[in-house]
C-alpha cells in the first residue's frame, strides 16, 4: 500500500512536485533563520568573553564598582600568587593576566617633534610567553596586516586603521602618554612591529596591544594586574557552571568590608550582559515561534488546497466504494510522506545555506562604524543539534494536520451527492 502511493505521488506532480517544494523552502527557511540567529547571539557572547569579560573575571570591589572606566589606580595586586590559586582551585579555566590602559599616542617626526597623535585603548597581555594563548584567542596572528608579531618587550602592534590615521608604519616609534597607577605621568616609547584588524570595530579604531610585563613598566604596575580573566578551555560558556565558581570564589576569598578585596564577576554581570542577552533570547524566541508559526500556516493552508482540489477524486473513489476510513487514512499518508521527503530535503538545502553563512559570514562593518559594543563586524551562522530536526515541526506536522483538517470532509459526503456532482 506505501509502495502504490508513493508511486502514485512521484506520477502526479500536483500531488507530490509543488507541495514538496513547498514544504522544502519552508523547511530550509525555518532552518536558516535558526542557524543564523544562534550564530549571532553565539559570536555576541564569544567576542565579549574574549576581548572584555572572559567567562569569569577577577577583580578588586573597587574596580569592579567603576567597571566600564577600567581604574588601574584600583588594579590587584600580588597577581601571581591568586593566578597560581585560580589555576589550582578552578582548572576548568585557561586563567590570564589584562591591564586595559588608555592615553594618547604620539607620532613623532624625524626631529622629534609631534607629528600626528590620537586618542589609544590598549592591552597588556601575555605576548612573549611560549605557553600563552593569548594570540590565538584574540586573533592576532589571522588579522596581522604588516609586519610581525612582537619579538621583544618594547614592541607593540596598532590596529590598521589607526596606524594609516597616525600614518606610522612597522618599524616606527610611537610615545603613550598615559598615567600610572599611582596618578602620576607616564611617557613610555614603543616601537611598532606591525599592524592587525582585530575584526570589531569598536577596537579597530584606536586599539594597541603589547605584553603585559612591559605595560607594568610603564604604568609603575609591579606585579599587579587590572584584570583576571577565566576562560573555559571548552570556549563554551555554562551561566550555571560559572555563577557556582564565581559564589564558591566569593564566599573563600572575597570581604565585602575591603574595597581592594578581589570579587569574582561571571559574563552575564558585566557590561549589562544579562539583561542584553536575556532580551537578546527573548527576541530570538519570539522571532523562531511566529516563523515557525508563520511557515506552519503556509503548509497547513498548502494541505488544506490540496485536500479540497481533489474532492473530485474523492467523490469518484467512494462512489466506487471504497472505504471512507482507508481513504482518509492514505490521504493521510501522503501528505506524511510529502512532508517527511520535503522535510529531509529543505534540512539539507538549510544546512547547506547555514554552513556557507557560517563559514563566510556577512559583512556588516560599515554600518557599525561608531558601535560601543563589543561586537563582530562579520556575522557568521552557527549550527546547533536543534537545526537537525526543528524543520519537522513545520514540515511534517503542519503538513499533515492540513490534510488531516481538509480529509474531515470526507465523512461528511452523501453518496446521493456524489451522483449529482459526477453528472455535472
Amino acid at each position: 500500500m506505501i509502495r502504490f502511493i508513493i508511486k502514485g505521488l512521484i506520477r502526479d506532480r500536483h500531488r507530490s512536485l509543488f507541495p514538496m517544494i513547498t514544504v522544502t523552502m519552508g523547511v530550509a527557511l525555518t532552518v536558516v533563520a535558526h542557524c543564523w540567529v544562534n550564530g549571532i547571539i553565539g559570536d555576541f557572547i564569544d567576542y565579549n568573553a574574549r576581548y572584555a569579560t572572559g567567562h569569569a573575571k577577577v577583580v578588586t570591589r573597587a574596580y569592579a564598582e567603576n567597571l566600564d572606566q577600567s581604574p588601574n589606580d584600583l588594579a590587584l595586586l600580588d597577581v601571581d600568587q591568586w593566578m597560581d590559586t585560580l589555576s589550582h582551585r578552578y582548572p576548568d579555566l585557561d586563567w590570564v593576566a589584562r591591564i586595559k590602559f588608555g592615553g594618547i599616542l604620539d607620532a613623532p617626526d624625524s626631529l622629534g617633534e609631534t607629528r600626528a597623535q590620537g586618542p589609544a585603548f590598549g592591552f597588556g597581555i601575555n605576548l612573549l610567553s611560549k605557553n600563552s594563548r593569548e594570540i590565538e584567542r584574540m586573533g592576532i596572528r589571522d588579522g596581522l596586516i604588516r609586519g610581525r608579531l612582537p619579538q621583544d618587550s618594547g614592541e607593540v602592534l596598532i590596529s590598521e586603521s589607526f596606524a594609516r590615521r597616525l600614518e606610522v608604519s612597522p618599524g616606527d616609534t610611537v610615545t603613550l602618554l598615559g598615567a600610572t597607577m599611582y596618578g602620576a605621568m607616564s611617557v613610555h616609547n614603543f616601537r611598532i612591529s606591525g599592524t592587525v584588524t582585530f575584526g570589531v570595530k569598536l577596537l579597530d579604531r584606536g586599539a594597541l596591544i603589547a605584553d603585559i610585563k612591559e605595560i607594568r613598566k610603564a604604568l609603575d604596575m609591579e606585579n599587579a594586574a587590572g584584570e583576571l580573566l577565566g576562560i573555559a578551555k571548552d570556549h563554551h560558556y555554562d551561566d550555571d557552571q560559572m555563577n557556582q565558581i564565581k559564589s564558591d570564589f566569593n564566599r573563600h576569598f572575597s570581604e565585602s568590608q575591603d574595597e581592594f578585596s578581589p570579587v569574582m564577576l561571571s559574563l552575564a554581570e558585566q557590561n549589562d550582559l544579562a539583561s542584553m542577552l536575556e532580551y537578546i533570547q527573548s527576541m530570538v524566541t519570539i522571532m523562531i515561534f511566529v516563523f515557525v508559526l508563520a511557515m506552519c500556516i503556509v503548509l497547513w493552508n498548502a494541505g488544506l488546497i490540496g485536500g479540497l482540489r481533489r474532492y473530485g477524486e474523492i467523490g469518484v473513489r467512494l462512489a466506487i466504494g471504497e472505504n471512507k476510513g482507508h481513504l482518509y487514512r492514505a490521504m493521510i499518508l501522503e501528505s506524511a510522506s510529502i512532508g517527511f521527503f520535503g522535510s529531509i530535503l529543505g534540512t539539507i538545502a538549510g544546512l547547506g545555506i547555514a554552513w556557507y553563512l557560517q563559514t563566510y559570514g556577512i559583512n556588516i562593518g560599515d554600518l557599525m562604524e561608531n558601535a560601543t559594543m563589543m561586537m563582530p563586524n562579520t556575522f557568521r551562522a552557527g549550527i546547533t543539534p536543534p537545526a537537525y530536526f526543528i524543520g519537522i515541526i513545520p514540515g511534517l506536522i503542519a503538513t499533515v494536520l492540513g490534510t488531516s483538517l481538509s480529509g474531515i470532509g470526507i465523512y461528511r459526503r452523501q453518496t446521493a451527492s456524489l451522483f449529482k456532482e459526477l453528472e455535472a
